[in-house]
């Protein structure tokens, strides 16, 4: 039997994953005696969406199904989908009905001398993430707040290999952290959606699934996130926590990178923590770039 098309494989991964998510109170169901499963049954939602169960149990297993928009529209209503995540389905399942496509563009990712220039004018910590998650470019005021990325290998430069590393646990006790992996988590999954055999997503997952338990239930989750935005508390000794707002804008690209950007209100004890910590940064920096023969 040949495998199955990977855009049917996640579509049915999708739907199981919402399907288990809703109990049957959610959609005025009566549990009824004892359940093997917490979440609601096949039977269930093909009632609901008005299917026979065989033929939605061959969409969750990714066989040969090519649901209708009519039909995808009915399952995006009984399982209570948003609009994202609505989106993300017909998207799903629009690509499984065609032959699998050609390779998609795997070359590096670059950017361009405008987008760097963009960055260094910025007075606000910006960098520039790939559609993986990879770590692109950034600028001064970035690199004061989260660090030097320069000292990793160009391929561990990647949003969720660095928040899921065994060397950074301490990052995990912030109260935000889950949310925030959700966020980076929920673009991976909008990026698989666009190529699901893509060797970049398929080794940053492949490798967090193996090593990592929190990733693994996370990942389980299938959430998707097309534009992500937030807010983060930095903890940094040397100048008192940073609250800062986090939003992403994309760059020109089908699909393209994104930018991410930190802002706080201008004049806010936020706003004057950061310039002390930029302030720093650039005094360190300066100090580095100075001829030891200077010195003496």
């Amino acid at each position: 039997m040949s495998s199955p098309h990977p855009y049917a494989r996640e579509l049915g991964d999708f739907l199981r994953a919402r399907r288990n998510r809703l109990r049957p109170h959610d959609v005025g169901l009566e549990p009824g005696g004892r359940r093997k499963v917490t979440g609601l049954r096949r039977e269930e939602l093909a009632l609901l969406a008005g299917l026979s169960t065989d033929y939605y149990q061959r969409m969750e297993q990714g066989r040969e199904v090519r649901p209708s928009d009519d039909v995808l529209e009915a399952i995006a209503g009984a399982l209570g989908l948003d609009d994202g995540e609505r989106r993300h389905l017909l998207t799903l399942a629009h690509a499984a009905r065609r032959p699998v496509a050609a390779r998609l563009d795997t070359e590096p990712e670059r950017v361009p001398d405008s987008t760097r220039r963009l960055l260094r004018v910025m007075e606000t910590p910006a960098l520039v993430i790939g559609r993986h998650l990879d770590l692109l470019a950034w600028n001064p005021m970035a690199e004061a707040l989260l660090g030097d990325p320069a000292g990793y290998p160009p391929d561990r430069l990647n949003m969720l290999l660095l928040m899921f590393d065994d060397t950074l646990t301490s990052e995990r006790s912030c109260s935000d952290w889950e949310r925030q992996a959700l966020d980076y988590i929920g673009m991976m999954r909008a990026a698989v959606a666009t190529d699901p055999t893509h060797p970049r997503a398929t080794a940053i997952v492949g490798e967090l699934s193996i090593r990592s338990a929190e990733f693994r239930r996370l990942w389980a989750r299938h959430d998707v996130r097309e534009s992500v935005r937030g807010t983060k508390t930095f903890q940094i000794p040397e100048v008192g926590d940073i609250v800062l707002d986090w939003d992403t804008y994309p760059l020109p690209g089908n699909p393209g990178p994104v930018m991410l950007v930190f802002t706080t209100e201008p004049g806010s004890i936020d706003a004057d923590r950061l310039q002390l910590l930029a302030s720093l940064h650039a005094t360190r920096s300066a100090h580095r770039r100075v001829p030891t023969s200077a010195t003496r």
